[in-house]
């Protein structure tokens, strides 16, 4: 399912800024623009689909209900491109775009998180072999998308729209049957309810006990769960029955967990007024993880350039293969994929200690040098169109190889194994146990609101330099300032992301042998 989801989505995301110049004659900018709020959309949506999922409907039956809207989205995005007639396929073709969003808030945060909870973490087999899980799991995403780039794209380009996403909706149609097969096998987890409700608990309670402490203000120890009524049922976000360590950070909240005069005379623990040591560590764990968050966003925003300027860089290049072959703008992608195809079973094996957040920095790092040399490249391209007379001609193709855009791909996917690899694992692995749809789904807004911030950019770069940078000819613009800037913003941003990450700690369940991992 998650394949041919990725299948479909980069097969449309790969190529989009495509169909929005060269059929619906939007301008370059306005495109990018378009592509940037449709893939922050898609990717802010898992947000109340990982609430939806949690609290009300399970995992499961949010996978089947978004999987069918997906291929609904789909179908009527082919028929949108083909036999809707021209004065409202535009229409049309949008309303089928944010249905796939939509289709797309329910599958995301569900999917993997799903597949995770196949292992059972008890078992000392299943827990090791999910320690390569997301390694593995973001090797199938690849395929997909790789085989997108290489098929779906090339129908598009060379054979027809319609082909290519009809193509697309039969792949998700064929996964959703295949899913269906291991309806009885699958490991489910009933829903919890809302687990903001337990997060809220905990601030109030916060809030009710602010100047009572463990030593004066009457306090008496700490809840553990258990001291005040032995029938006293868990509220623990996801009422977990493993035991997180209390750490020192954001100290203020242990009040809560505080027995104080009241508790002690009540017949009834109140939940909004007493919280266990577990719920109250879980807490904690959320709020740990929003600086890292924040500090992720710039890096998403290099990441889409991948789906908007460097395919437009591309167009304008030569892209011949022999007499007859044109390689597609858009299939450069499908070097992303082929490369991390190589890398993630390397990495999985080769793994020597590394963090989740170096990981992620190495990731953000590598982001600040993919600017660099798409800058470099850049100014060559717009170079070599100026030395062959091509200056006033966007519709000419520019004599320089469109390999000489390779080095700024393969950067990327150094960018995707170890910053969205890491991501992944970070907010599934540090996240409270029910609250890992969330927390899929907090990873994957990243490039959501990331693009946003982009599309941000773009409209601030346009202000100030009253649309000279971006214009629709790519030899008269400034692509390359444009790089330039996302890569001082990057250095900026990575410099922010390690202040943080020096002062983050791990979760540790006590229950583990292994020592508390601090970065």
């Amino acid at each position: 399912v998650e394949m041919a989801q990725r299948f479909a989505y980069y097969g449309l995301a790969g190529n989009l800024i495509q169909y929005l110049t060269n059929v619906l004659n939007e301008p370059t900018a306005t495109a990018a623009q378009d592509v940037n709020n449709w893939v922050g959309i898609s990717s802010i949506f898992p947000l109340l689909g990982a609430f939806v999922a949690d609290s009300y409907l399970g995992r499961f039956n949010t996978i089947l209900l978004s999987s069918f809207i997906y291929f609904m989205g789909m179908v009527l995005l082919s028929l949108a491109v083909s036999v809707i007639p021209l004065h409202y396929r535009k229409a049309v073709f949008f309303t089928a775009l944010y249905i796939l969003a939509v289709g797309e808030g329910g599958h995301k945060p569900c999917v993997q998180t799903f597949a995770a909870d196949q292992f059972d973490e008890r078992n000392p087999k299943d827990k090791g072999a999910k320690s390569s899980f997301f390694n593995w799991w973001y090797l199938g995403i690849v395929f997909g998308a790789s085989a997108a780039v290489l098929v779906a794209i090339y129908l598009q380009d060379n054979v027809g729209w319609a082909v290519g996403f009809g193509v697309m909706a039969g792949a998700l149609a064929l996964a959703l049957a295949i899913f269906l097969i291991g309806i009885k096998r699958y490991r489910k987890q009933a829903p919890v309810g809302s687990p903001f409700t337990t997060v809220a608990q905990v601030f109030v309670a916060t809030a009710r006990k602010w100047r009572v402490s463990e030593t004066h203000g009457g306090g008496r120890g700490i809840y553990h769960g258990h001291e005040l009524d032995d029938d006293d049922k868990r509220t623990d976000i996801g009422q977990s029955k493993r035991t997180i360590a209390r750490t020192n950070q954001l100290r203020f909240l242990d009040k809560a967990m505080i027995i104080d005069e009241i508790d002690l005379a009540s017949r009834e623990r109140n939940p909004w007024r007493l919280c266990s040591l577990n719920q109250v560590e879980e807490v904690k764990l959320v709020i740990r993880l929003i600086p890292i968050w924040l500090s992720c966003l710039m890096f998403s925003c290099i990441l889409v350039q991948l789906h908007t300027f460097f395919t437009k860089q591309g167009s304008t290049m030569r892209r011949s293969i022999g007499s007859n072959f044109q390689v597609p703008p858009a299939s450069l992608q499908s070097l992303v994929g082929l490369s991390i195809l190589v890398a993630v079973p390397v990495i999985t094996g080769h793994r020597s200690g590394i963090t989740m957040l170096q990981r992620i920095g190495i990731g953000l790092f590598t982001s600040i040098l993919t600017m660099i040399v798409a800058a470099l490249v850049e100014a060559k391209r717009v170079r070599t169109a100026r030395e062959n007379g091509l200056i006033d001609s966007p519709k000419a193709i520019v004599p320089i190889s469109i390999w000489w855009l390779l080095p700024q791909y393969l950067l990327v996917s150094i960018c995707d194994v170890f910053g969205i690899v890491g991501l992944q694992e970070l907010f599934y692995d540090q996240m409270p146990e029910a609250m890992r749809s969330i927390g899929a789904a907090a990873y994957i807004s990243i490039i959501g609101v990331g693009s946003f911030i982009n599309t941000g950019v773009i409209e601030v770069v346009e202000a100030i330099t009253h649309r000279s940078w971006l214009v629709d000819n790519l030899n008269r613009a400034h692509l390359d300032y444009f790089y330039w800037v996302l890569a001082g913003l990057s250095a900026l941003n990575l410099c922010v992301f390690i202040w943080i990450a020096k002062r983050f700690v791990y979760k540790k369940v006590l229950e583990d042998e292994s020592k508390e991992e601090v970065c």
